[in-house]
């Protein structure tokens, strides 16, 4: 059913009074709650915050990246397994049609030169501020503190809040809870156990986007733990045998290695963590000179007056933390063979060995299985609920896509109760 004659019958039907409970004031909850308030739906939103979108909020600080202006088909790409789950999802709100949504809150955008999009001020709070002045304006409810507790007896929501417990039994629900790697803002996954005890699926979450541990000397911890590794290439092997490189910056942290170079790797590194205990990724340290060249320079060590940390400084820019990196592969002795620095500096191994902690993590990975819900999002073993954002099975890497697919989500779950709600629900 298009949305045109979705609407229409949602016209037709207007005499019988509907409500909607939305759980979690994030970006899927509140896309929710906008396409239900369209419609003319009583909605109310709960958040255990005393404010709304405060996830969202943090991830606006360094500037709010929405979404991703690189070719729709590659975009679409990002989302690796789930693409095919998510695929008519993300057709309801793609890249351009969300950046018009945005502007519609009277936000501009633009496109950095990374292809990133953000709102022209960068910020978050612009943008949040507007968007819920808009939802106030269609009859949205605004509850904050409101911690949901699970389903009652007779399925009804429970809440703790200030005032003491509270019972809410709408018409339908949207859970848009988030994963739980924002503890301190209200994404803390405690709604796992009470979707698993309802009978629906739940992969186990974990870390996404994330740094992960490697055993480094003391010597490099004390003397750059937080330092950038900037302009080197990451190449790394999954599970199915496929390499991939990628150019960028990382961050060499006191526990291991982070970054948004690592975290563009963060589900193939995680996947062989889980399957073998362990995973190994190499590092260029001079993507941008051949390995003749390289050969060539190193050659010219043993002609040089300079010492080697002279000699590497001023004559490839290797320094600093690069430096410190081949001293933590390489001995002395390996530092005389030519041979195997030069191929250390063009693939110097790193190994990991655990994913940092979840609450470290910029999202989540797991959560409430696609085999779980119909076509519109809603959970089969619980006819009334419907899920979206974070707090399903999918992840993707850091970049624009987790926003979009969260706005998405929302939407589609917002239209998947009109048509429950209206007697037009899909299989």
């Amino acid at each position: 059913m298009n949305p045109d004659d979705l609407q229409q019958r949602v016209a037709a039907n207007k005499s019988v009074a509907k409500s909607v409970a939305i759980i979690g004031g994030g970006p899927a909850g509140l896309m929710a709650a906008e396409v239900l308030g369209n419609a003319g739906i009583q909605v109310d939103v709960f958040d255990s915050m005393p404010s709304f979108g405060r996830k969202f909020l943090l991830a606006g600080i360094g500037g709010l990246n929405i979404t991703h202006s690189e070719d729709y088909s590659r975009f679409c790409t990002r989302y690796a397994e789930r693409q095919n789950n998510l695929q008519t999802t993300l057709n309801l709100l793609p890249p351009d049609q969300l950046c018009e949504w945005v502007h519609g809150l009277g936000i501009e955008t633009f496109v950095g030169t990374s292809g990133r999009v953000f709102p022209k001020e960068m910020k978050a709070a612009p943008l949040l501020r507007a968007w819920l002045h808009r939802l106030r304006g269609k009859g949205v409810r605004m509850h904050v503190r409101h911690r949901w507790l699970g389903w009652g007896a007779n399925g009804q929501l429970q809440f703790e809040t200030p005032n003491g417990p509270f019972e809410f039994s709408p018409t339908a629900t949207v859970l848009a809870l988030g994963g739980a790697s924002w503890p301190k803002l209200g994404s803390d996954g405690a709604w796992v156990p009470w979707l698993r005890s309802a009978g629906i699926e739940v992969v186990e979450l974990e870390s996404a986007n994330c740094g992960f541990e490697v055993k480094w000397s003391d010597y490099l911890k004390e003397k750059f733990a937080g330092s950038p590794l900037k302009s080197v290439a990451l190449k790394f092997t999954n599970l199915q045998g496929q390499e991939t490189e990628r150019q960028g910056e990382m961050v060499i942290g006191e526990h291991g290695v982070e970054g948004s170079l690592v975290y563009a790797f963060s589900r193939e590194i995680r996947q062989r963590l889980n399957a073998q205990g362990h995973a190994t990724f190499t590092l260029d340290l001079l993507p941008g000179r051949s390995i003749d060249r390289v050969q060539a320079e190193v050659a010219g060590l043993a002609r040089s007056s300079q010492s080697l940390p002279a000699y590497f400084k001023n004559k490839m820019g290797i320094a600093g933390v690069k430096l410190a990196l081949l001293h933590e592969v390489l001995s002395k002795e390996d530092f005389k063979n030519s041979h195997k620095l030069v191929s250390t500096i063009k693939a110097l191994p790193i190994t990991v060995h655990a994913a940092r902690p979840i609450d470290e993590a910029i999202s989540t990975a797991g959560g409430v299985r696609f085999e779980s819900l119909n076509n519109d999002y809603m959970l089969v073993n619980k006819p009334g609920s419907f899920v979206a954002g974070e707090m399903l099975d999918w992840e993707a890497p850091t970049g624009g896509y987790l926003l979009t697919a969260c706005f998405a989500t929302g939407m589609a779950a917002g239209q998947g109760v009109l048509r429950w709600l209206y007697g037009a629900a899909t299989g």
